[in-house]
C-alpha cells in the first residue's frame, strides 16, 4: 500500500475513528519505549562487602540475597551490540539452591565482575582461619585460663 492510498483510506474514516488510530498508536509507542524503561529503573543490583541484592518489579517487587561466602564463580559475556552499548551479563553461580543468577543488561560488565569478584576474595580471606589466626586463638584461651 502506498503513502497516498493510505492518507486517502484515513481521510474517509469518521474522525472518532481517526482518533482511536491516533490512541492506539500511542499506547503502542509508549508500550514498546517506556515499558522496557520503566523495568530498567526499578530494577536494582547492589553489590556490598557481604552479599549481593536484587530487587526487580514494576508493580509487584521479588528480591534476593545472596551472601558472598555462597558465591562459587562470577562470569560475564557480550556480544558485539552489548559491547558497543557499554553493558552484557553477568552470571553469579552461588552454592544455594537456586544455582546461578544472570544478571542482563549490566553496565560496564567486566568492573563490575571485577569489583565482585575481589569482594568474594575479601570475604572469603576475611572467613578464612590461617596460622595467625589459630596462634591468636590459642594466646588468648592461655590469657583465660590464667
Amino acid at each position: 500500500m502506498s503513502v497516498v492510498a493510505i492518507v486517502v483510506a484515513v481521510a474517509a474514516l469518521p474522525a472518532i475513528a481517526v482518533y482511536v488510530i491516533v490512541v492506539l498508536a500511542l499506547v503502542a509507542v509508549a508500550t514498546l519505549a517506556c515499558w522496557p524503561w520503566l523495568v530498567w529503573r526499578t530494577t536494582h543490583y547492589v553489590f556490598t562487602n557481604e552479599r549481593v541484592i536484587m530487587r526487580t518489579g514494576v508493580f509487584s517487587r521479588s528480591g534476593r540475597d545472596i551472601p558472598l561466602g555462597r558465591v562459587n564463580d562470577v562470569s560475564f559475556s557480550h556480544g558485539l551490540v552489548d559491547r558497543i552499548l557499554g553493558c552484557g551479563t553477568l552470571t553469579i553461580e552461588s552454592a544455594g539452591e537456586r544455582g546461578q543468577v544472570v544478571l542482563t543488561d549490566i553496565p560496564r560488565v567486566e568492573r563490575t565482575q571485577s569489583v565482585l569478584y575481589e569482594l568474594v576474595e575479601a570475604d572469603h580471606a576475611r572467613h578464612t582461619f590461617d596460622d595467625s589466626d589459630r596462634d591468636a586463638i590459642v594466646e588468648n584461651v592461655r590469657d583465660d585460663e590464667r
